[in-house]
Formats: structure tokens, C-alpha cells, sequence
């Protein structure tokens, strides 16, 4: 299986993902968001399969320093610009795999879908 984990090398949750993936030799391609940033059509893809609210981080600093009018009235095509200018507002991580993505690290779904 193919995988392709993008996020941010210092969150810890990405770390968390990254040790839980190479303990058991599971294969994958790693896109930093801080050095390759994020495709907005892949953005708006993964808002598409699983929901603005499952894909914007709204509880982090970033989100939470943004204007109350960035921060207001927030639809699919709004939240995909808001990730790819600050990219730090995309919860993390995000795994495509062969039969679609995960966000965020959650070890139970994770070994059901990733075994």
C-alpha cells in the first residue's frame, strides 16, 4: 500500500503517526507543508471526502490569530484558502491511502484501515 502523510515534522502528533507507521514497516511519502506548502485542489479534495470541520484545525494559535473575519462564516472554498495561506490550519495528519484519506492520528482507525 502506498502511502502519501503530509504535515509539519515537529507536531507532535505527526511524530506520533511517523514512529506508529515505521514500527511497523509501513512504507510512506512524506510532504512537509513548511517546505512544499499545500495544493489547494488537494485541499479542497480532502474538505470534499471528510468536511470542513474534520480538515481545518480551529483549535490551534494559528487559526485562533487569524481576523474574526477570516475566522467567520467559514464555507469549503473559504477554509481551503485559509489552509493553503497558513498551513498550519490543516488538522494533521493527513494520510491518502489506496482506499481514501485519514486526518489526524487515531491509532484504533488507523490499524483497521492501515493493516
Amino acid at each position: 500500500m502506498s502511502l502519501e502523510v503530509y504535515g509539519i515534522p515537529n507536531c507532535d502528533t505527526v511524530k506520533k503517526a511517523r514512529k506508529w507507521l515505521e514500527a511497523r514497516d509501513i512504507e510512506y511519502t512524506f510532504h512537509d507543508y513548511k517546505k512544499e506548502g499545500a495544493d489547494p485542489q488537494k485541499l479542497a479534495a480532502w474538505v470534499e471526502a471528510e468536511g470542513v470541520e474534520t480538515v481545518l484545525n480551529t483549535r490551534g494559535t494559528t487559526f485562533r490569530k487569524l481576523s474574526d473575519e477570516d475566522k467567520a462564516d467559514i464555507d469549503a472554498a473559504k477554509a481551503v484558502r485559509i489552509m493553503a495561506e497558513h498551513t498550519s490550519t490543516i488538522k494533521r495528519p493527513v494520510v491518502e491511502h489506496a482506499k481514501g484519506i485519514l486526518v489526524g492520528f487515531n491509532q484504533m482507525q488507523w490499524e483497521a484501515v492501515l493493516k
